[in-house]
Order: structure tokens, then C-alpha cells, then sequence
């Protein structure tokens, strides 16, 4: 049975339907056209046969064909057959028409008072006579025994000879043929033919256009992947012949191309990552090491070498702790650097949102009040604790609350942050009401290294991400030009 699921096991037995069907129908033509042929050639000679009784009759009485033919009460008359019969001409053995049904050649009186006859030879447009070698010496006396070559007729003769005591007679029969039904006919059988070809066409082109259209599928598709698009998939999977098979195949392909185009960027960025880990982590030490010594002798300097008159003391301080804050600044940016490149390992446990959070937001809570930024936290009743390691969700959310207030320090605003529980989560949403991001860089901000400040990293959003990662979370980002940002951080809850 799975033979006939497939294209070609359709294919054959569609031929062969159609293979029956046109011998079926062809032997049911031959068979009607038998029929028909018997019908006609009974009714050609029921009525032959009338026109020799009409004759007999005739020659047995003393009236004319004409008078016998009109008489009530005929019982060999039959209009459906005699009605075939065009003419019955009775010829005597004299070659003279002795009686017709035709009131032309129906004898007449001479003018000396006889009876006069018309000669065979008189008739005109006579049908050819059939089956004339029979008559012998007698065919020459017929004007219609050789057929006239071009010459249309529209029926045939019979001549009949009779004995009589007079001599030899002659009752000649003209049936008509009708061309009209013989066309018919003979077409039919063509007619019938070609209707069979049609719907035989008609399937050929819908067998052709089904198993082809797919391909053109696979073809179109073929070449996206080859343009590099992995994501394509075919059509008529869920089909049984050879093409469902193939577009199973093709479909496995594209999603193997894709889980190896994944497995190999995953490769290279972990390649890069170690490579720069391990880059990273003796820079940071060559560095480290000044910016210690550079710290120490800072707060030495503040301690032991501070001018004791007050202007000159102020300054002092003003440009040590300007030196100070630098140092931090690129001591952070190193800290961010080795976190990103090291991989994280966290330690989750049931951790309370609000309070890693508001642990967060005291690192910012000054900066904000002096570029006069309102901060709103909101948190929803029955909020579960979330799975995490308290020390990489602040890392996360210190990220989220600086980028937040740096986005809103030349134009002041509000920072809200909503707490609030969700199916299987716990959903964090911080947003700001700063210049926003362009659609264009919303797509690139979680990329290492990449920033729109000029003395940002690169990195503060990439290790959000990284982070949020591996807490089986997810964070995303809403954000308009002018409007604000909002970022939707959403954590597994404890069980």
C-alpha cells in the first residue's frame, strides 16, 4: 500500500483509470455503432423489402403504385421504414417505365389514343444501382449502373428482376441515405475521443502543476539558504509521496545548517571570550598595580603634604579627590571588563527582589537628588522570591539605575521602578523618562562594546544580559526618542 502513496504508484493507477476508461468507452462506441448499423441496415431492408412487395403487388392487379400506396388499410406500410424509400420505378422488358410513384413517369395517352411509356433511359439523377453485376446483359440498359465521378448522391438504387408471363420486369427501389446522420456518426465516436483527451489533459496538467509547483518551492527556498537565510522552511511536509518526503528533508537540513550556524558563533564567542578573559586579566593586573600604588600615595599625600592655609588646602582636596575618582572610574571600568570575560558562576538561592533592589538604589539615590530626578518604587502584594544570587542582581539593577539617571542628567525627570509577580516569574520593570534610544542602537545595547556615551565600556549592558542569562530570565527593552526607556526584567520565582 505504500506503493500507491507515492507519486509514481498515483501516477500509474491514474493511467491506468484512464486506460480502462478510454478502451471501455471506445468498445462501448464500437458497440453502439454495431448497433446503430444493424438498426439501419434492418430499416434499409424492411424498406427494400416493401418497395418489391409495392412492385409484385402492382404487377398482380391493374392499378398504379401511386392509387395501391394510398390505400387505407395497408398493413406492410410503415411510415418510420417506407419513408426511406425516395422512388420505386417498375420497368417492363421493354426498358419502359410501366409504373412510378413518381407522377412524371406515370405512362400517358398518346395522341392517337395509346398508351405511352417513358424509356429508362429518360431518368435523370438517378442514386447509383448497388450490387449491379448480378443483372448480367441487363446492366447496360441502366442510366445509373456506373456511378458519375464527382457527382453527389444522397442514395442508392436496387433494381429486382421479376419473371412474368409478359417477360422479365424490373422493380427498381431508390432509398434515401441520410449524409446528415451519417456525419453524425461517424463523429461521434470522435467527439467522444476528444473528450477523453480533454479530462485526460486535465489531469496530466494537474498531476504536472502539483508536482512541480513543490519543486519550485524547494528551488526558491534553496536559494534563500544559499543567500544565507537558515530560518526558510518548505511547505507539504504533511504529504505522503516522494515530494512530502523531500520537503521532510529539506527542513531537516535547513534546522541542522541552523543549530550549526548557532554552535559555531557560540564557539567563536566563547574562543573570544576566553582569549580576552585571559588578555583582560593580565592587563588588569599590569594596571592594577600603578593605580594602588597611585591611590595610596594619594591618600598620603592628603594626609601628610595638605597645605595648611585654606584656599590653597581647598584646591588641594578639590584635585586629589578629582584624582581619586578617576582612579575609581578606571579601576570600575576593569572590574567591568573582568566580569564580563570571567565566566559567571552564580550561586542562586531564594533572594528577595525589594531588597536587592533598594540595596541598588543607594547608590544612586544621591546623584539623583542633585540632578533633581524623582525616584518611585511601587511593589505588588504577594511578590515571591526570586531565584538568584543576590551579588550578580545588583550588578544588574546598579547597571539599570546609572544608565537610568545618566540618561536624565541634563533634563532631571523620574525613575520608576515596579516590582510585581507574573506566572512563573517575577517581573522588574525600570524605567526612565531620559532622550531614549534610537531604534536603530535598541538593537545593538545589549553587544559588548558598544556605547553611545564616549566614556562608557561597552560592557554595563552586556553583563546585564550575560547575568540575566544565566538566571534562566529574560530582559528586554522598550524605548522612544525624547519619551524614556523602559527595561522588563522578568527572574524565575523560587519554588
Amino acid at each position: 500500500m505504500n506503493f500507491f502513496n507515492t507519486f509514481r504508484g498515483k501516477l500509474l493507477v491514474i493511467l491506468a483509470i484512464l486506460l480502462i476508461a478510454t478502451l471501455g468507452l471506445q468498445y462501448y462506441l464500437n458497440l453502439k455503432t454495431q448497433r446503430e448499423n444493424n438498426d439501419m441496415l434492418n430499416k434499409q431492408t424492411q424498406a427494400l423489402v416493401t418497395g418489391i412487395t409495392l412492385g409484385f403487388n402492382v404487377l398482380s392487379s391493374n392499378e398504379y403504385l401511386k392509387d395501391f400506396v394510398e390505400r387505407e388499410g395497408q398493413s406492410f406500410f410503415d411510415e418510420k421504414i417506407t419513408g426511406r424509400i425516395k422512388g420505386i420505378y417498375i420497368i417492363d422488358n421493354k426498358w419502359q417505365i410501366y409504373d412510378s410513384l413518381d407522377s412524371e413517369f406515370l405512362p400517358f395517352e398518346g395522341a392517337n389514343g395509346e398508351t405511352q411509356y417513358y424509356q429508362l433511359s429518360e431518368l435523370k439523377n438517378l442514386p447509383p444501382l448497388m450490387e449491379g453485376n448480378r443483372l448480367g446483359e441487363d446492366l447496360k440498359h441502366f442510366p445509373n449502373a456506373v456511378k458519375v465521378n464527382g457527382a453527389e448522391t444522397n442514395g442508392e438504387a436496387h433494381a429486382i428482376p421479376i419473371e412474368t408471363n409478359k417477360g422479365r420486369f424490373y422493380v427498381m427501389v431508390i432509398l434515401e441515405n441520410d449524409k446528415k446522420e451519417a456525419v453524425n456518426r461517424a463523429a461521434r465516436p470522435l467527439i467522444y475521443t476528444l473528450g477523453i483527451l480533454l479530462v485526460s489533459s486535465i489531469i496530466t496538467i494537474f498531476l504536472v502543476w502539483r508536482f512541480t509547483r513543490p519543486l519550485a518551492n524547494l528551488s526558491d527556498a534553496a536559494h534563500r539558504v544559499a543567500a544565507g537565510d537558515l530560518s526558510v522552511r518548505v511547505s507539504g511536509a504533511e504529504r505522503s509521496d516522494e515530494m512530502g518526503k523531500l520537503a521532510i528533508r529539506f527542513n531537516e537540513m535547513t534546522d541542522e545548517l541552523e543549530k550549526a550556524r548557532e554552535l559555531e558563533a557560540q564557539l567563536q564567542q566563547a574562543e573570544k571570550s576566553a582569549v580576552v578573559g585571559r588578555l583582560g586579566s593580565a592587563i588588569a593586573h599590569e594596571i592594577r598595580n600603578p593605580l594602588n600604588y597611585i591611590n595610596l600615595t594619594l591618600d598620603h599625600l592628603r594626609a601628610k603634604f595638605a597645605p595648611e592655609e585654606e584656599n590653597k588646602k581647598e584646591s588641594f582636596e578639590k584635585l586629589t579627590s578629582q584624582l581619586k575618582t578617576e582612579v575609581a572610574r578606571i579601576n570600575q571600568q576593569i572590574t567591568d571588563f573582568l566580569n564580563y570575560s570571567r565566566p559567571a558562576k552564580a550561586n542562586l538561592q531564594p533572594v528577595n527582589a525589594r531588597t536587592v533592589i533598594d540595596d541598588s538604589l543607594r547608590i544612586v539615590e544621591a546623584q539623583a537628588a542633585d540632578l533633581n530626578i524623582k525616584i518611585i518604587l511601587v511593589e505588588s502584594e504577594n511578590v515571591p522570591l526570586i531565584l538568584g544570587d543576590a551579588e550578580f542582581l545588583r550588578s544588574v539593577f546598579n547597571n539599570l539605575f546609572i544608565n537610568a539617571v545618566q540618561a536624565m542628567e541634563s533634563t532631571g525627570g523620574s525613575l520608576n521602578v515596579k516590582i510585581s509577580p507574573e506566572s512563573e516569574f517575577v517581573k522588574i520593570e525600570v524605567a526612565d523618562t531620559g532622550k531614549g534610544i534610537s531604534e536603530e542602537n535598541r538593537a545593538k545595547i545589549f553587544e559588548p562594546y558598544f556605547s553611545t556615551k564616549e566614556t562608557g565600556t561597552g560592557l554595563g549592558l552586556a553583563i546585564v544580559h550575560k547575568i540575566i542569562d544565566v538566571h534562566n530570565g529574560t530582559v528586554d527593552v522598550k524605548s522612544k526618542l525624547n519619551e524614556g526607556t523602559r527595561f522588563i526584567v522578568r527572574l524565575p520565582k523560587a519554588e
